[in-house]
């Protein structure tokens, strides 16, 4: 299979699809890859990297998408992207389709098979694709939000240690998943005093076990959220469901009784947010106020530590990628339920219910389309 790599067009994105290690693992499968020059500038990995590993550069993104077989990429095809996206072709890549009508009208369009990182499960219920980067995300997030508390940044100028005689930033974590998780051990790491919110018991049971009063845990009542919030001076969203758009917990009535510049980051931001007043930011420009609230919004936060983040996608995406070369993509999702669970349009098809729900679309599922 000819698997190709173009360099992610999205403002501030540097992370790159394949690293020189995927690409010398393709290459021992007896697979070709090419890259678009530059393509891995960003993370570190320069054409000559790709070049020892196998690959061959090629000068333009248009060639990639022209030749490839299976287009691997980090981010959400771009509207340029999705033009030149074609039936028989695979993508294997991040979509977060729920908030997207418009991608997701293009790759039905097109007739691609889009394989969607985000939706890739695996035996224990978990998200081995979204996993690194919600590490990654969730340990930035208490770092960018410490930065959004400072004074000249709008912020309610706390230091999230406090210092001998002052008490520290209050810190309120809403989902105790990998995403609140490791913005929790962070923040505490970070001094501050930090309370994980979350509707599983067994999940709270396990952070009080393992963390052992590191941070504070909360049942995730609408009370409890309600009650915190107004003493937050920072409040991390990290509610997901896999698949669908982010349940909106945060109203923008309730900003009126958070405390004058205190900061929301939205983690959930790529499903649509977990806050009313959330819309996606970019590095560039990535914080905005709403009734005295800063709120950090940025759509691809792992980006901004792209080698670390493109090393660790890298790492998950790689098994997937060669099964998916080695055996096409019909054989391999039949042969692993949960890479076909990553399965989201083909053919003009949505293989995605909970996307279908999202966008009031028909949908069929990866089971029926591959038993058909």
């Amino acid at each position: 299979m000819l698997i190709g790599c173009p360099k992610e067009i999205k403002p501030q994105e540097f992370r790159v699809g394949l690293t020189p290690a995927a690409v010398r693992e393709a290459v021992a499968h007896g697979h070709d890859v090419i890259i678009e020059t530059g393509a891995g500038l960003g993370a570190g990995f320069d054409d000559a990297a790709y070049l020892a590993a196998g690959a061959e550069i090629v000068a333009t993104a248009e060639a990639v998408f022209a030749r490839a077989d299976m287009v691997v990429k980090v981010k959400e095809p771009q509207a340029i992207e999705r033009a030149r996206l074609r039936e028989g072709q695979i993508l294997f890549t991040y979509l977060h389709l729920a908030p997207d009508p418009d991608q997701t009208r293009d790759l039905l369009a097109s007739g691609v098979t889009a394989i969607a990182y985000e939706t890739v499960t695996d035996a224990s219920g978990g998200l081995p694709l979204l996993a690194p980067m919600s590490e990654v995300a969730g340990r930035l997030a208490p770092q960018v939000g410490a930065w959004a508390l400072h004074k000249a940044n709008g912020g309610r100028g706390v230091l999230m240690s406090g210092v001998p005689g002052v008490g520290p930033a209050d810190l309120v974590v809403i989902g105790g998943g990998v995403v609140g998780t490791q913005a929790a051990r962070v923040a505490a790491g970070m001094g501050a005093d930090v309370t994980v919110l979350d509707r599983s018991l067994p999940r709270l049971r396990y952070l009080d076990d393992v963390y052992r009063g590191v941070f504070k845990t909360r049942y995730a009542s609408t009370d409890a959220t309600a009650e915190l919030i107004t003493r937050a001076d920072m409040v991390i969203g990290a509610v997901l469901i896999p698949g669908a758009a982010a349940p909106k917990l945060v109203s923008r009535a309730q900003l009126s009784t958070m405390k004058p510049g205190a900061v929301i980051v939205d983690v959930a931001i790529d499903q649509g947010g977990c806050f009313e007043t959330s819309r996606a930011t970019t590095h560039q420009d990535p914080i905005y106020e709403v009734d005295g609230i800063v709120h950090y919004c940025v759509a691809n936060m792992p980006g901004a530590v792209a080698r670390s983040a493109t090393l660790a996608l890298g790492n998950a995406t790689m098994p997937f990628m060669i099964a998916l070369a080695n055996k096409g993509w019909h054989k391999a999702c039949a042969d692993d339920p949960h890479l076909a669970a990553g399965l989201n349009t083909h053919a003009g098809q949505l293989t995605n219910a909970a996307v279908g729900v999202a966008l009031n679309l028909p949908a069929t599922t990866p089971a029926a389309l591959l038993n058909a």
